[in-house]
Parts: C-alpha cells; sequence; structure tokens
C-alpha cells in the first residue's frame, strides 16, 4: 500500500513526456522568436546608419549628418569614450577610414540581418563592433561590466548557432548559394 503511495506520488512530481506536436510547437515558437530578435537587431544597425547618414535628429542631428560633412565617429570618439582604452579611441575619432568602416559595417550587418543572408558573419562581426563599442566606455554607467551592447553581441551569437536567417527571411535560398554551400561558414 505504501509503495503505491510513494509512486502516485512519484508519478505526480515527474513532468510528462512532451509529445512530438508539443515539440513541434515550442521549436516553431523558438524559430519565430529568433527571426523576431533577427530583425530587430538589424533595424537597430541600419537605423544607427541612417540617422548617422542623414542626420534624423534622433542620435544625429542634420547639421552633423554624414551627408552634411559630419562624421560618424568624431563626436563620441572624442567626448564619450572612457576608461582604459580612451586615448586610443580618441586617436581615431574622425579619421576618414574608421567613419567609413564603421558606417559600411552598420549598413552591411543591418541588411544582412534583416535579409537573413550572411547571418553568420553579420552575428560576428556585429559582435566585435558591439565589443568595441563596450569598450569605449569601460566602465558601464549603470553595472560594473554588463550592458547592452554585450548582451545584443550574446543574441547575435545565437542568431548565428540556429539559423536564425531561415525564418522570415532568405537564410534557406542563400544557403542554396554554391559559393555559400562550398563555405559553410557564409551562411
Amino acid at each position: 500500500m505504501m509503495t503505491a503511495m510513494v509512486e502516485r506520488n512519484i508519478a505526480a512530481e515527474t513532468p510528462l513526456a512532451e509529445t512530438s506536436q508539443q515539440q513541434h510547437l515550442r521549436t516553431r515558437a523558438a524559430r519565430y522568436l529568433l527571426a523576431g530578435l533577427r530583425l530587430a537587431l538589424g533595424w537597430v544597425f541600419l537605423w544607427a546608419f541612417l540617422d548617422k547618414v542623414f542626420g534624423l535628429g534622433f542620435a544625429t542631428e542634420a547639421k552633423n549628418a554624414w551627408i552634411n560633412g559630419g562624421s560618424p565617429t568624431k563626436g563620441f570618439l572624442s567626448f564619450g569614450a572612457t576608461g582604459p582604452f580612451q586615448g586610443f579611441y580618441n586617436g581615431i575619432a574622425g579619421a576618414v577610414w574608421a567613419d567609413w568602416l564603421f558606417m559600411v559595417g552598420l549598413a552591411a550587418i543591418g541588411t544582412a540581418l534583416l535579409f537573413g543572408v550572411g547571418v553568420r558573419i553579420a552575428a560576428a562581426t556585429g559582435g566585435l563592433l558591439l565589443v568595441l563599442m563596450w569598450t569605449a566606455v569601460l566602465p558601464p554607467e549603470n553595472n560594473p561590466f554588463m550592458d547592452d551592447h554585450l548582451v545584443y553581441a550574446g543574441v547575435l551569437a545565437l542568431i548565428a548557432v540556429t539559423n536564425a536567417g531561415d525564418t522570415w527571411g532568405l537564410g534557406r535560398t542563400w544557403a542554396r548559394l554554391p559559393v555559400v554551400e562550398r563555405f559553410g561558414w557564409l551562411r
């Protein structure tokens, strides 16, 4: 009698095995969530590019727009950089090569993430850019070491390893290109 009661209690505490339909729904939900995160981060990068090019008044005023002769790196790297790498960032602030590299990076990363193509490369380069931006403001203002740049870099890594470009993107079509089939890291 006691054994049957114990077995019933153990059975009641043991989670039921997921059915294949429940697993499918969980997998589908995860794919959509990751695709949504990919699109959101793609927009973050592309918006930063557009705002700096045209001075849309969010982070960049029109008079400081890149098309009006402004430098996308000068203001922040000159006056916003802090911490152990401040001298390095102050030294490259406003350099033409730094402006071009930063802007091409923002546009390419944002576009790749939005279309779901080259997501691994976009995630790697986006993660690198975000970590560099994190090092420009060490220590972060509101935490001893963690800030949104590192969280975004982590999300980019997750997006890359899960082929998040396949959902709501052109990732599957991209993956069938002969060059991408040959060099899987281009996926």
